[in-house]
């Protein structure tokens, strides 16, 4: 029988771990190997017992779902396929009385009875608890509480503020009733499937819900106990529990990772995204120092590292990393002798963009200016206005040069696309996602726009709007924050008349925008009053070259001077 990936819930997973060998016997439900990804580590469960007859995959290996892991020989009586045993529960709850009940069946019945039970509790007790959503990443942290025991709340009212590396997402509630029990504190770290808080439903949200709860328990059952497996897996690495993760199987090393390498990291207590930043820049763990809490190792550590490696001779010591700040600078000095000074701490959402804008120190950028004459395109923006003003829509600059931006995009690939792993090979992207950077009281974030070069200028400035808004409300979503290809940011309505916006790794470009004015241009005859836009890009130049990026904004000055070009 082969033992394929299950849904990871994302495109691919690498193994990190290999808990078996071939010729083991295994239990069912035992451990075999370790799936990681970008958002989470996960223990792989065999369905049978047997003999591991052979391993298809190693160390290091990107695996997808469906990809054969394992051969297993199946102990007798356990070689029925997962299909047979469906089709088995199925006949079992239609066709057969109760005292004909085998265990199997018996198993694939209590979701039903779990939901039965739940659905006349509900009813009973008219008590919901809330629980956190899918936040898209591992955790968050509660950054504000809304509510209050006793408060009388609206469906759809916000009831807390989570905070996570992504965004700030504000949480509804999913029915109106009075808040009977708030069961988390500001600060805290939740999960999801966490609940939030209890709330005395109202009599007609009680009645509608009750019905959709026990439809739904069949499916959630199976969620927690996936959530279950997961948390198991996470209490098995952590060093509050005194053991050391399991070590390495002997197995064949990916060819891009060192064998003795890939056992020293396993060894680290870090999570998925610090591993896979160490993997893109080629540091191995067992030479850096943890700074965070129980010798967890964070982003900032890996960051730190890289650049105190780049500016020495040889790599850190543990004594030498000791004496670097967090961003890998030296130590501040003392102040008091001049002052003194205070300390202010920064929001969540500034503190997480820290290890993400420190990735630019890697980036060999470049950034190439040019005016754009928006005279006539600004003539025709203006005759617009008050219609879209009606229909309650902003029609910005942003909207044009957005599309602009795509229909270019689309001539030059190049601009996106990301720089391979290797470094050997250029990854273009199949599709323009354009993030647009939006300033917030928490700090600047990035929403992505999905497609804009399949979308009329009017549909642009909809969705611009609309994002702009949540990203201000803290209600965007973290798929929404995901997936950029290009950043534009804007300084438009502030000042200024050129700057150096960085690149927003992994993408190689992004497009900076300053507050157009009116300039003395010569027409061959005279000078005349023109109306310029100054345009700022930077570029990785590891992908992209001075000629080409030159004729990139050459190219996107001309569009915007006759926005009908992006017809032709």
């Amino acid at each position: 029988m082969d033992i394929k990936a299950p849904d990871l819930g994302v495109d691919s997973a690498d193994v990190s771990e290999i808990l078996v060998k071939v010729g083991d016997r295994i239990d069912k439900e035992q451990s075999l190997l370790v799936l990681e990804s970008a958002k989470a580590s996960v223990e792989v469960p065999s369905p049978l017992s047997g003999v591991i007859k052979s391993i298809a995959i190693s160390q290091g290996q990107t695996v997808k779902q469906g990809d054969v892991l394992f051969e297993l020989d199946s102990e007798a009586g356990e070689n029925a396929t997962p299909s047979d045993l469906s089709e088995q529960a199925t006949k079992a709850s239609n066709n057969i009385d109760e005292s004909d009940v085998t265990p199997q069946q018996a198993v694939a019945e209590q979701p039903d009875a779990a939901a039965s039970s739940k659905a006349t509790e509900s009813t009973a007790s008219a008590i919901k608890d809330v629980k956190v959503p899918d936040l898209g990443v591992d955790e968050a942290d509660v950054s504000e509480i809304l509510v209050s025991v006793g408060d009388s709340i609206e469906k759809e009212q916000s009831l807390i503020v989570l905070e996570s590396a992504k965004a700030s997402v504000e949480v509804p509630s999913p029915v109106s009733g009075i808040v009977k029990e708030i069961k988390l504190k500001m600060g805290q770290k939740v999960k999801q499937g966490m609940v939030i808080l209890s709330i005395e439903a109202s009599q007609t949200e009680s009645a509608s819900t009750t019905t959709s709860e026990s439809k739904a328990s069949s499916a959630q059952a199976s969620v927690d106990s996936a959530s279950a497996a997961s948390d198991d897996s996470s209490t098995k690495v952590s060093p509050n529990s005194g053991q050391n993760p399991p070590e390495a199987q002997d197995q064949p090393a990916a060819q891009s990772l060192n064998a003795e390498q890939i056992k020293a990291n396993s060894e680290v207590y870090a999570g998925p995204a610090v591993r896979q930043l160490a993997r893109q820049l080629g540091v191995s763990l067992a030479q850096v120092t943890p700074s965070g809490a129980n010798a967890r190792m964070i982003k900032e550590d890996v960051l730190a590292f890289v650049k105190h490696t780049l500016n020495t001779d040889k790599p850190a010591t543990s004594g030498q990393n000791s004496a670097l700040a967090a961003g890998g600078l030296p130590a501040l000095p003392d102040f008091d002798p001049f002052g003194g000074s205070t300390v202010q701490p920064m929001t969540r959402l500034q503190q997480v963009s820290v290890p993400q804008l420190s990735l630019n120190n890697f980036i060999p950028q470049v950034t190439q200016f040019d005016l754009a004459d928006i005279t006539e395109l600004e003539n025709w923006r203006n005759t617009l206005k008050a219609d879209y003003k009606k229909q309650q829509i902003s029609l910005t600059i942003l909207a044009f040069i957005i599309k602009a931006l795509a229909y270019l995009l689309k001539q030059e690939p190049y601009f996106n696309s990301h720089l391979a792993d290797d470094q050997k090979s250029i990854v273009l992207r199949n599709e323009i996602h354009i993030g647009i950077a939006v300033a917030t009281a928490d700090g600047l974030t990035v929403p992505v726009l999905r497609n804009p070069n399949t979308l009329s200028i009017k549909e642009i400035a909809i969705q611009l709007g609309e994002l702009s808004q949540k990203a201000r409300d803290k209600k965007l979503k973290p798929q929404e924050l995901q997936g950029a290809s290009f950043t534009i940011t804007s300084l438009g309505s502030i000042g200024g008349t050129a700057f150096t916006p960085l690149v927003n790794w992994p993408q190689v470009a992004i497009l900076g925008i300053s507050p157009a004015s009116m300039q003395p241009v010569w027409n061959g005859q005279e000078f005349e009053p023109r109306l310029m836009l100054p345009l700022s890009l930077s570029y990785d130049h590891r992908v992209i070259n001075g000629a080409d990026a030159a004729r990139f904004t050459h190219a996107l000055t001309k569009i915007l001077a006759d926005i009908r070009r992006v017809l032709l």
